[in-house]
């Protein structure tokens, strides 16, 4: 993935999924230098952090973090406790799913934060979606900007008046947009890993929420699907 020569430096969370990927690569045509961001929370599907770790590479990022989070501990969702029975009659409008993990991604976004700091990069990008998301309440645009109204007024860098953009280039794109913007950029989906209850391999089951709305994406976006099926 070709990089602009570029001082400006941006934090992109990358979770192995297809979303994640095409916000990399988004940030990259931007021209930010890259840092990626992943967490080992106790998500059911462990092969999306090879996944991740896959798309880094790919991508020649300067540096990628893996970080652990005991949210798995916690449960309160499918995707971090195998108690809980994985959805798999496709996503219900107005209802929000037991595949939603409480405050994820405020956590993920308050990690990206520091390390922003850290860094002194101006812009975390996080590949959210309010069209095709599956009714999760952190995915909204309020959610964002209300994180980063606070990241503004919590943060040194907010204060000295650097402040820290919350970058959300997916955030009103159907899925088969967001796999047509990662096919202009070249992005490799055979890569990525979306299913919530993918096997060791990263092989997909084809049932769950997560893939329906990938298989419909590829096949709206009129693309050819690489996704890998148990």
């Amino acid at each position: 993935m070709e990089q602009h020569p570029t001082t400006e430096k941006a934090v992109i969370l990358v979770s192995g999924g297809l979303d994640s990927a095409t916000c990399l690569a988004l940030a990259a045509e931007q021209g930010y230098e890259c840092y990626a961001l992943s967490f080992d929370y106790g998500q059911r599907a462990s092969s999306e952090l090879e996944a991740a770790r896959r798309l880094v590479e790919a991508a020649g990022v300067a540096r990628h973090l893996v970080i652990p989070i005991g949210m798995g501990q916690m449960g309160g969702s499918a995707l971090t406790d195998h108690s809980v029975a994985m959805p798999e009659d496709g996503v219900k409008d107005n209802i929000i799913p037991i595949t939603y993990v409480p405050a994820r991604n405020t956590i993920f976004l308050s990690y990206a934060l520091g390390w922003a700091e850290v860094l002194e990069a101006r812009a975390i990008f996080i590949g959210v979606n309010a069209l095709d998301y599956s009714g999760y309440p952190d995915c909204r645009p309020e959610f964002i900007a209300a994180f980063e109204a606070m990241a503004n007024l919590a943060t040194r860098a907010g204060v000295e008046g650097q402040s820290i953009k919350i970058e959300t280039p997916l955030i009103s794109l159907s899925k088969a947009q967001i796999i047509e913007t990662g096919n202009r950029l070249g992005v490799d989906y055979a890569l990525t890993v979306s299913c919530y209850q993918a096997d060791a391999q990263g092989r997909a089951c084809g049932r769950c929420d997560s893939c329906r709305l990938r298989r419909k994406g590829f096949e709206d976006a009129g693309v050819a699907d690489p996704t890998h099926y148990a």
